[in-house]
């Protein structure tokens, strides 16, 4: 039946499966932002209204749904991030909130008691920032705590790892290893490896760890999603996926266990990947099930702030001589913008640092200018974290989408200023820049590199503060957002920035039912409230997904019931 015919059929008899009301709902609608009920039928919203108006959707086996007082929302995006290095990361041991190099190895030494001999050491999350010395580690202390087996420690924004002996030995790096174009090997005066690698370096050393099977990546897609839906996130945009992990989706899909709206994003830089796509060409409905697309690349311009990788226009204020790293060549990020404009693919650039977006943009108004026929191509520009103002102006009339973190903004604000100087930092994390010119935030985690917490990155949003409400005033608090655009940044702006917007991202008829309940209203708590909201339910496809049994009412007032109060 089509939505069409099912609304039609909803409208004379047939009643809704399930039906909520007794708490705000908020729909992210700007036609109408609050109702006071919603009734779901066959995975789709059929009505969005009055109470008074609920009845004729209520039938003997509609499951009524008290809130309570809790507040139903559209289900959340999170409009970028890594969902198999997310589930990789949920495995791995976990560095993230290191106060030392010392805590790292006690962990480390502790999750290796735990592992076969043969097996190599992974971890994720260490930031050297948060240590009494917030210089780059040497492997010293990680190859003396584990000399034979091979261990790699990601740092948290995945832009650099530090690697043992063992490892280092395994990969075949030496002191003769030439640092790779777009990368750094850290080295000692005598040209030894230090242990850390810088961006495209990485690859010298990940290229030896055992590639995961198929059942791995399949363990990792399912732990992730349990976590998605675990903070009420329904649908992704995952940065950067090869064909193995596209066909482990499109299996679990096919099986019914795949329940989230998947936005995938291919691997720029596997260029016999982009050959098979660009001749086959979007699918923005892979299976037909209306969860898997596949029309977009992921390019890199340039590296990380907090590895000194973010390409600049002028040197580091706490690094002279240093201006970051530009990892694609422009004029390869041109080409492949351009080609995959041709064949009807979004392209999203990771680009950090002034330079970075500069060099992105540049990219973009070449292959617009080259494939002026381009239908409603949709860039985006990945972090967009520091800028220039004239590339704000440049992301508006490109039409560029920003796809921002907002989570970014609060855990590198204690060191942005000893990178940036207090100049260019006035355009780092610089929300109000781009909204004021219409530009739309797609907001995200970047998991794993930032912690899955969809109202932290409300709150952040908001506030540009902690979760210690530190600054009290808020870290240049002019470019915070109004909560009104929180809320679109993590619904609406994430379903335009996937072409989704006509069914995901609001509460409507005519919406798909992917619902999230929370405790609290998040537009209306008291700002210290925020952190403290909880995930009580989440729906997708009109089917409770978190908690994971969708046979037993969780909010208190669920009931059946043949008549509204």
């Amino acid at each position: 039946m089509t939505l069409l015919a099912l609304l039609a059929a909803c409208q004379t008899v047939e009643p809704a499966d399930v039906v909520f009301t007794g708490g705000p709902i908020r729909t992210a609608d700007p036609a109408r932002p609050q109702v006071e009920a919603v009734a779901i039928r066959d995975g789709w919203i059929v009505y969005a209204g009055d109470e008074a108006g609920l009845a004729p959707w209520i039938g003997p086996a509609t499951l009524r749904r008290d809130l309570a007082g809790a507040a139903l929302l559209p289900g959340l995006a999170d409009g970028h991030l890594h969902l198999l290095g997310l589930g990789a990361a949920l495995e791995q041991v976990d560095l993230v909130g290191t106060r030392s190099l010392e805590e790292v190895i006690s962990r480390v030494v502790a999750a290796a008691a735990e592992l076969p001999p043969e097996q190599w050491l992974l971890g994720r999350g260490w930031d050297q920032n948060d240590w009494p010395d917030p210089s780059f580690p040497t492997h010293d202390a990680l190859s003396a705590a584990l000399p034979e087996r091979p261990a790699v420690l990601t740092r948290i924004d995945g832009h650099a790892l530090l690697a043992n002996a063992a490892a280092m030995r395994a990969a075949g790096v030496t002191a003769q290893t030439p640092d790779p174009p777009g990368g750094r090997i850290l080295r000692r005066p005598d040209g030894t490896p230090t242990g850390v690698f810088v961006d495209a370096a990485e690859g010298l050393i990940r290229r030896a760890i055992p590639a995961p099977g198929p059942e791995d990546l399949r363990r990792r897609a399912l732990l992730a999603q349990a976590e998605l839906h675990r903070h009420g996130i329904t649908a992704v945009h995952d940065a950067g996926i090869g064909e193995a992990g596209i066909e482990v989706l499109r299996a679990l899909a096919a099986e019914g266990r795949f329940l989230l709206r998947w936005h995938g994003m291919l691997d720029g830089s596997d260029e016999p990947l982009l050959r098979t796509w660009f001749a086959r060409g979007p699918a923005a409905d892979l299976d037909g099930s209306g969860r898997l697309a596949v029309r977009s690349v992921k390019l890199y311009a340039d590296g990380a702030l907090g590895s000194r990788g973010a390409a600049l226009h002028q040197d580091y204020s706490d690094d002279p001589g240093n201006r970051g790293l530009l990892v694609t060549p422009p004029e390869r990020l041109r080409q492949v913008t351009e080609r995959a404009l041709r064949a009807g693919f979004q392209v999203g650039i990771h680009a950090i640092g002034d330079r970075g977006n500069t060099v992105a943009l540049d990219a973009f108004e070449q292959a617009l200018a080259a494939v002026p026929a381009a239908a409603d191509p949709r860039l985006r520009i990945e972090h967009a974290q520091v800028l220039r103002e004239e590339d704000a102006e440049r992301f508006a009339r490109l039409g560029v989408i920003a796809a921002m973190q907002a989570q970014h903004q609060t855990s590198d604000m204690p060191w942005v200023r000893a990178r940036l100087g207090p100049e260019r930092e006035k355009g780092a994390y610089a929300w109000r820049w781009l909204l004021d010119r219409g530009v739309p935030i797609c907001g995200g985690s970047d998991a794993p590199v930032e912690r899955l917490d969809p109202m932290a990155a409300f709150r952040a949003a908001v506030t540009r503060r902690d979760e210690n409400g530190r600054p009290p005033e808020g870290w240049h608090p002019e470019q915070c957002m109004t909560r009104e655009e929180a809320l679109l940044h993590l619904t609406v702006w994430p379903a335009r920035a996937a072409f989704r917007e006509e069914d995901l991202g609001r509460i409507a008829p005519g919406m798909r039912a992917d619902l999230v309940v929370l405790s609290r209203d998040p537009l209306s708590a008291p700002v210290a409230e925020l952190d403290r909201i909880e995930v009580l339910e989440t729906w997708f496809d009109g089917r409770r997904v978190f908690p994971a049994d969708p046979g037993e009412p969780i909010l208190a007032g669920a009931s059946h019931a043949e008549t509204p109060r």
